[in-house]
């Protein structure tokens, strides 16, 4: 067996280091009139943060689990249930067809830069194509991290590389009240992504990457691939258990497999085919299935132009605009074919050599 290695962490904060960073939330000078109020619960803080009360509420995990008796975070289950009955839904021959539009913009008018994206207007554009079609559409605006109040998507804790079990489907690393770390947006997004038969990325190019919004979410969507539906068979964050489990043999089951992509990289000097190469690549590793050559799409707007005139530049880009249309048509149409069973991914078939 192998070890678990130890020595990272910092030591737990001392308490006059923890009413400063406790304090931080209540600079404003509104709250003073409060302070007595605020100094009980502090104290309350105090103490969850020293027990270590991530999930202060559970209940006995039941029958389905390889331990019916581990107190499972009833905020967890309900994420997980929630899960259940979408995939459920996915299935059925019945439902609407539905495509989640991805908008990986950081930029919105609801907060420091004061203008819309460019990306949310080609999300716009793909939105009008698959309405058209009769396709439900979902919307998720990754920048509403920067402009809404407490949304946060916290940063993926890399569990996935102590061992493959100890990353569960659906991520139960959050929320965690002992850190303070909660108001959590993925256990929203991964219904979104469960409920959707075809997916639409759409990002602008931010030093030679994805936006951030969008990488937290990609790093958070580890757990759809190959994660563990039984936090129980690991007692929780157990890593010497999750080792034993994964080298014991692990299927690393694909969540998210099956379901249609496409794909929309912009940018103004350069990356765009880097970074839509990359994307590509994550989305074939996870299961789901390109929507054909059309799906696929990196484009300069107003290339080497001054940001002032981007706006403009893409009202003038009329090409750019119909492409973006194409990936919405192609999309919709590999949803059809996917809905009939006629999407083809003969790779399904194969057996992996070196599954991970």
């Amino acid at each position: 067996m192998t070890t678990v290695r130890k020595g990272q962490a910092p030591a737990p904060l001392a308490r006059n280091a923890f009413h400063e960073r406790f304090m931080q939330a209540f600079f404003d000078p509104a709250w003073q009139a409060e302070s007595a109020a605020l100094a009980r619960i502090e104290e309350i803080a105090w103490d969850a943060y020293r027990e270590g009360r991530k999930a202060p509420v559970t209940r006995k995990a039941g029958p389905g689990f390889a331990d019916p008796d581990y107190e499972l975070s009833v905020e967890w289950r309900e994420t997980r249930d929630k899960l259940i009955a979408a995939q459920q839904e996915w299935s059925q021959p019945g439902t609407p067809s539905r495509v989640l539009l991805v908008c990986g913009a950081a930029r919105n008018d609801g907060t420091c830069p004061g203008e819309i994206s460019k990306t949310f207007r080609l999300v716009q554009t793909a939105r009008e194509v698959l309405q058209g079609e009769g396709i439900e559409v979902e919307l998720l605006d990754l920048s509403r991290l920067t402009s809404d109040f407490d949304r946060h998507i916290h940063p993926c804790k890399g569990c996935v590389s102590t061992a493959m079990p100890l990353c569960h489907w659906p991520c139960s690393c959050y929320p965690n009240h002992a850190l303070r770390q909660t108001g959590d947006w993925m256990n929203e997004i991964y219904q979104l992504w469960v409920r959707a038969h075809g997916v639409i990325l759409m990002t602008p190019v931010y030093w030679y990457q994805v936006a951030s919004p969008l990488k937290l979410m990609m790093d958070r969507l580890v757990c759809a691939d190959g994660g563990n539906p039984d936090p129980t068979s690991t007692h929780g964050k157990r890593p010497d258990e999750a080792k034993a489990l994964e080298l014991k043999g692990w299927d690393y089951p694909k969540h998210l497999a099956g379901r249609t992509y496409g794909v929309v990289v912009h940018g103004d000097v350069a990356g765009v085919g880097d970074v839509r190469r990359a994307l590509c690549d994550w989305l074939d590793w996870m299961g789901l299935i390109d929507a054909a050559g059309h799906s696929r799409l990196d484009r300069y707007i107003g290339y080497y132009e001054p940001y002032a005139l981007s706006h403009d530049a893409l009202d003038a880009d009329t090409a750019v605009q119909e492409e973006v249309r194409n990936v919405a048509r192609a999309v919709a149409a590999a949803v059809g074919e996917l809905r009939a069973g006629r999407l083809s991914a003969p790779e399904r078939w194969f057996k992996e050599p070196r599954p991970k």
